[in-house]
């Protein structure tokens, strides 16, 4: 039972509704109002500055948000990114998410045989993650708030581009080191591993006329985030995002919106509503819901069986979260891998971590059939409660 929270959702219904008589727009302004202007929002400030949290260095220190940072928020629409990919136009977050790191790597596998090398084989397994580690490089190097960034997404979406970085992997030994386009390449120390055992939700849903709707909703280690009193509520810990060093493009400043991992994805084909998909997993989310997609676009599996596959994913890359942990050359495989593709990927130099069988991703996937009008919905089984219902 959590009766604070139900009376701050009373009274965002009761601002809402008294300002229903002037049309929807009018009641969702009024909601809006309640919580960025009203008593909502002071409480929050009042208890930002009241309440004290130790750092990790054993320090305590209050917030710094302030009423006029609640009033001049507001959420907006923008116009997604996206790129073809064999007929099908894939649609993500901009660049404040890592939701371009999706299609930079379909852009780079575009160019290999993937079904001529065969599902899950070692060919395929090596493509994919040294493909994966050129896409997350970039989005250690440039992606930030395009609000503060001059984020160079037509640069990093073209086809030209990607044919260049193509060239990068090596089809017989993983690469160890962190190499963004068009600077420096680097190598990356092995770093702590960030520990957490809750994480985001995933809804995905569609109606008979073909709309479509894909969230990936979260506020980051909510559960370990106070309770705000009279409010029912913690506030989002996504801040940590952020980097420290002046130099990075993701780099900690005022109104920023730090480039969270949440990315939520839209297919549509021949310009009409196709697919919806994603899953929680911080990093892990472009790597397994990738792996689903080509799994029913490059192989012909149905959804379920698209979900239902083992998987692999990186952590070669650093971590979004801090402590921003990397892993050079390691990758995590389910155990239903098998183990001649195993030792297979091991002799090309990767760092291979046996999982569980049914250990990754809660992926989550609807399809439309225009044709039929029939609905495919799919959950995944893997770990807690995944549902795909129909009504």
């Amino acid at each position: 039972m959590n009766p604070d929270i139900g009376r701050t959702f009373k009274a965002l219904a009761k601002a809402e509704r008294k300002d229903l008589k002037f049309g929807r727009q009018a009641g969702l302004e009024a909601a809006r109002s309640c919580f960025y202007e009203g008593s909502i929002a002071k409480k929050i400030v009042e208890f930002v500055h009241s309440f004290r949290c130790r750092d990790t260095y054993g320090q305590e220190h209050h917030g710094f948000l302030t009423l006029e940072d609640f009033a001049e928020y507001r959420g907006r629409i923008e116009v997604p990114v996206s790129v073809d990919y064999r007929g099908y136009r894939v649609h993500k977050c901009g660049a404040w998410s890592q939701g371009p790191v999706f299609l930079q790597w379909l852009n780079l596998l575009e160019g290999f045989d993937l079904t001529g090398m065969g599902h899950n084989s070692v060919e395929y397994l090596h493509t994919l993650i040294e493909c994966a580690k050129l896409a997350y490089a970039d989005r250690e190097e440039y992606y930030a708030d395009p609000d503060f960034v001059d984020v160079p997404l037509e640069t990093l979406l073209s086809k030209e581009y990607a044919a260049e970085r193509r060239k990068l992997v090596d089809p017989h030994h993983a690469s160890m080191e962190l190499r963004p386009g068009m600077v420096k390449a680097k190598r990356i120390e092995e770093g702590r591993d960030s520990e957490h055992t809750f994480d985001t939700v995933q809804l995905d849903a569609a109606d008979r006329f073909g709309n479509m709707l894909s969230a990936t909703p979260s506020g980051g280690w909510i559960p370990t985030s106070p309770v705000i009193p009279g409010l029912g509520f913690p506030l989002g810990t996504r801040a940590q995002m952020f980097h420290l060093v002046p130099a990075r493009a993701e780099r900690l400043g005022p109104k920023r919106r730090p480039s969270t991992t949440l990315t939520p994805s839209l297919v549509t084909k021949d310009g009409a509503p196709y697919m919806v998909f994603g899953t929680p997993g911080g990093a892990q989310q472009e790597q397994w819901t990738i792996q689903l997609f080509l799994n029913h676009v490059e192989f012909g599996m149905d959804l379920q069986e698209a979900l239902d596959a083992p998987t692999v994913h990186t952590t070669h890359f650093p971590s979004s979260f801090h402590p921003h942990s990397a892993h050079p050359g390691q990758i995590n495989v389910e155990d239903r891998i098998s183990g001649d593709v195993q030792d297979g990927l091991a002799s090309r130099g990767i760092k291979v971590v046996v999982s569980g069988g049914w250990s990754h991703g809660r992926c989550l996937a609807i399809q439309y059939d225009r044709e039929t009008g029939i609905m495919y919905g799919a959950a995944s089984p893997r770990t807690r409660t995944p549902y795909a219902i129909g009504w």
